[in-house]
């Protein structure tokens, strides 16, 4: 087998401009050539000049919260396939259907939405600060001293409440009662009577 030396090894320089540029790892030394490499060039940016890209829609509900409302005019306003009315009366009536429901919504949205969108503020402000500052302290002050406050009603019960019931128990416990015939029959006769 015989071997090439590296001297007989041609370099070609490729420009790929348009192509991505890989990086490969370098050849092991023994293929390595003696001669420098030259470094990559940096990529040329394109010499037309980049039009404005056009501006993408604000979504204004990301969460899809009015799904609901999604209305448009096939799903309100149809004509069965025989009986059509003159291509004008319902090409205006589309643009009356579509115009009348966009401008009423922004009218009706410049009345209200400003005054409601401040009182659902002042709502949710009210209900985060009740929260933050009143029922939270509440819930962790009863789990900090529920456990003193139980230690002391036991200790309570135990000395005050729980010698009654048993005094009581015992003396219950010896009282019997018991029945017989004759006193259920004095019972219905008197019942009769």
């Amino acid at each position: 087998m015989m071997m090439v030396s590296d001297d007989c090894l041609v370099e070609c320089k490729i420009d790929d401009s348009d192509e991505e540029q890989v990086n490969t790892p370098p050849p092991p030394p023994e293929f390595a050539s003696k001669a420098s490499t030259p470094a990559p060039k940096d990529p040329t940016p394109p010499t037309n000049s980049p039009s404005p890209a056009p501006t993408r829609p604000v979504n204004r509900d990301p969460h899809g919260i009015n799904q609901h409302l999604k209305v448009e005019v096939r799903d309100v306003l149809a004509e069965p396939a025989t009986p059509h009315s003159i291509d004008g009366v319902w090409t205006y009536s589309l643009v009356g259907f579509e115009k009348t429901r966009i401008w009423t919504y922004r009218c009706l949205s410049l009345l209200f939405a400003v005054p409601l969108a401040f009182l659902c503020g002042l709502f949710l402000a009210v209900l985060a600060c009740l929260r933050v500052w009143f029922l939270v302290p509440c819930i962790q002050l009863s789990n900090t001293f529920l456990p003193c406050l139980r230690s002391l009603v036991i200790c309570a019960v135990n000395v005050f409440i729980s010698p009654f019931c048993m005094s009581l128990a015992l003396c219950c416990t010896q009282i019997s009662i018991s029945l017989s015939n004759k006193d259920l029959d004095r019972k219905r006769d008197k019942d009769t009577v």
